[in-house]
């Protein structure tokens, strides 16, 4: 099992400290999520057919011609492997660790690349799979870039897949819209813009052929009534989007300023700040000690990944330990400098 952002229970147990008591930062969601309307009692009973009211709705918010829902994007993320002979992959490097592990479990060969270094690789490979925006990071890759790699790939059979799992503050950068041309997979979710995760919806835009596939790979009544239903008013409550995109992208901002100020350079999105850090598992520590759980990089992406704090005693608690961190750091440096030998 990889290691992700939201797995309060190993801070609980680590730290002992009750779960009403921490501050969790460690995932990227949206930490004011969609109001769950009542639900008509009949959603518990019914088997869960695909709902046309929720095809529609997913094609018109994502601006997709053809969807098909599945019970989170991680379903797609294991799924997909089995849809293809052993194959050469290139996955943008780092990156959600599932996509590589899930296609390296299927046997399939798998290399992590840069995203500086990813056009190069386009002809290496035959599957290539990136995060636009990119978790951890926050890069991202232009729209008409990724059309000219999807293209270049399904001249040999091959697929671009795109983790849009932070693209609906910035929905200029889906390509969901061109999801028709051969060769494109784009992953869409509720979880992060939505603050839905616990509700497991998520969506693959596609070709035809390649939707069929994965819907008889993943099998029938694979996402719940219930989902189905609040997914529906969701995607077409545009009133909340357009206000939530706005407080998602100041809060963003304000998040990228505190850091600053904290002495933090950081990249990412209106829902996450991510920086390299030379001592990750301190910092990590320091943060958890004040009841902040924060999501711990180590490997190729070693460093820290901060989403967004609730309400305004939440940012004034984080101020208050990335304070404490600035005299601990300092403290430290001074105390290093002052160990070293006098070199007159």
């Amino acid at each position: 099992m990889l290691e992700h952002g939201g797995n309060l229970q190993d801070a609980i147990a680590r730290f002992e400290r009750p779960r009403a008591q921490w501050l969790d930062l460690s995932t990227g969601i949206n930490p004011q999520p969609y109001p769950v309307p009542p639900l008509a009692a009949d959603v518990w009973h019914r088997l869960p057919e695909v709902s046309p009211e929720l095809v529609v709705a997913a094609c018109a918010y994502y601006a997709a011609p053809l969807i098909l829902p599945i019970a989170g994007t991680q379903a797609a993320i294991q799924t997909l492997p089995r849809l293809r002979p052993p194959t050469r992959l290139v996955v943008a490097a780092p990156s959600y660790a599932e996509h590589a592990h899930r296609w390296s479990c299927a046997g399939h060969t798998v290399r992590e690349v840069f995203y500086d270094a990813l056009e190069s690789a386009v002809e290496q490979c035959d599957v290539m799979i990136v995060c636009n925006p990119n978790n951890p990071t926050g890069e991202t890759v232009p729209p008409d870039t990724l059309l000219g790699w999807a293209a270049s790939l399904a001249s040999r059979g091959g697929w671009l897949v795109v983790d849009e799992a932070f693209a609906d503050v910035t929905p200029e950068q889906s390509i969901a819209a061109r999801s028709d041309q051969p060769g494109v997979v784009v992953l869409r979710s509720v979880g992060k813009f939505f603050g839905l995760a616990g509700l497991r919806l998520g969506f693959v835009a596609a070709q035809a052929s390649l939707l069929a596939q994965l819907a008889d790979a993943i099998g029938p009544w694979s996402v719940g009534r219930p989902a189905q239903e609040i997914g529906v008013r969701a995607l077409t409550d545009l009133a909340w989007q357009d206000v939530t995109r706005a407080e998602l992208t100041s809060s963003g901002a304000r998040l990228k300023t505190l850091l600053k100020a904290s002495g933090i350079a950081s990249s990412g999105t209106a829902l996450f700040q991510w920086w390299p850090e030379q001592a990750p598992e301190r910092f990590h520590r320091h943060m958890a000690e004040h009841g902040i759980w924060t999501r711990l990089f180590l490997g190729n992406a070693r460093g820290i990944r901060l989403g967004l704090p609730g309400n305004e005693a939440d940012w004034q608690r984080l101020e208050h330990a990335l304070a404490g961190w600035q005299t601990e750091r300092s403290t430290s440096h001074n105390a290093f400098v002052m160990d070293q030998p006098d070199q007159n």
